[in-house]
């Protein structure tokens, strides 16, 4: 495993480090939404921060399983935005939490894995007090995490990247509504996290 550690290039742990913190940002979205009882998940510890971990069995693998997934593209820099999406009743999206990530494939130098976990260590002390995240959904919302790919892998290497590329509905065909929750910039990374809403779409004029 250390021997592993050593020999991954700069995208390679750049990319572990990203997806161990998407994991955790991503449940902590949905703990902080209420969209489960408290029960369903633990307080545990990350990057010396208190986060809450799923602790439902189902909940715990979607998550794993879902981000985990994206390791060898994140690598690649094919992922560009790594959204968590709620539905209403209708299934309708009202709320896409995006992460915006940027991996500089051309970085070469060995990876210090204390700044950039630093770097990212704001992002979830920011979403414990961002005002959007306060605001908690009904019960019977739904939700899911979508990726959006800048160019799709070749089949022969995944077949299921089809899996990843979402389809919205109309009123999401106007550019959404944007409010900024954090940004950093740390070589050889980017990321950015930003709520989108829908625009209200606006009425037929009267004939």
């Amino acid at each position: 495993m250390d021997r592993a550690k050593h020999n991954q290039s700069p995208q390679g742990g750049t990319a572990r480090i990203l997806v161990e913190f998407l994991e955790v940002a991503i449940t902590s979205i949905v703990f902080l939404k209420g969209v489960y009882p408290s029960g369903a998940f633990e307080r545990r510890r990350y990057m010396n921060l208190v986060v809450h971990g799923a602790r439902h069995p189902q909940l715990r693998d979607y998550i794993h399983t879902a981000v985990r997934g994206l390791l060898p593209f994140i690598e690649k820099g094919l992922v560009e935005r790594v959204a968590v999406i709620f539905f209403n009743t209708d299934n309708n999206p009202v709320e896409r939490f995006m992460f915006k990530l940027m991996v500089n494939q051309s970085y070469g130098s060995k990876v210090e894995e204390a700044d950039l976990e630093f770097s990212l260590k704001s992002f979830l002390i920011k979403l414990s007090v961002s005002e959007p995240l306060t605001k908690v959904h009904s019960c019977d919302c739904r939700w899911e995490i979508t990726a959006y790919f800048r160019s799709l892998p070749e089949a022969s290497t995944c077949k299921d990247a089809e899996l990843w590329i979402p389809i919205d509905t109309k009123q999401w065909e106007q550019p959404p509504l944007i409010t900024p929750i954090k940004s950093m910039s740390s070589e050889p990374v980017c990321v950015q996290l930003y709520l989108e809403h829908p625009s209200p779409i606006e009425p037929k004029p009267c004939q």
